[in-house]
Formats: C-alpha cells, structure tokens, sequence
C-alpha cells in the first residue's frame, strides 16, 4: 500500500493561485509514488475558514488526518502560521518533515 503524505503548503492570501500550487504539490508527491493529502483543497469545499468554529474544525481534522501521514512535506516559498501548526503538530507526533523547494516541483512536473 502506497504512504499517505500531508501536503503542507499556503492557502490563506491568494487563493487562487495556491490552491493552484496546492494541486501542483499533489501531482509532484503523486508522481513520486506516494498519496498526497492536501486538507486546505478540501475543507474549504464545504467549511467556511472565517467562521471560527469551523476553523477550529478544520484544524482539528487537519490534525487527525497528520497523524495517519508518513510524512509531511513541506511546499512554497512563504510559511504560514497554519502551516507552522501543521510542521510543529507533525515534530511532536515524530512525523518527519520534508521541505521541498520550488525548483524540485518544476523539474518534475
């Protein structure tokens, strides 16, 4: 069975472009054999990120879902607080975190 890996990447600013990145991510994890798992291109499908209950929410799925992760990985050039959630959540549980530069994802795909 393939491992399942946490796409850490940004969401919050510019949208659009993101979660185009954010997709991009995926298929560079997809193309190195592994799930990828991006919550931040899913949960904004159905919760809304300036409700702060749903938030919390999400946050809290976000981090039931690390802890199935073999990995987390790192993308883009900025890091976000909730990304810096994710890494710090990933450190305690002794999930490995991976960073992955711009340069590697654009050899790639």
């Amino acid at each position: 069975m393939e491992q399942m890996i946490f796409v850490c990447s940004p969401y919050c600013g510019d949208v659009e472009t993101n979660t185009k990145l954010a997709r991009q991510y995926c298929r560079y994890t997809a193309g190195k054999g592994f799930i990828p798992i991006a919550p931040h291109l899913l949960f904004p499908q159905f919760m809304d990120d300036n409700i702060t209950e749903e938030r919390e929410r999400a946050i809290q799925m976000n981090l039931g879902i690390l802890k199935r992760c073999y990995e987390l990985w790192v993308f883009g050039r900025e890091t976000t607080i909730g990304m810096w959630q994710e890494i710090k959540a990933a450190q305690e549980l002794g999930i490995p975190v991976r960073y992955v530069s711009d340069a590697e994802v654009t050899e790639c795909c």
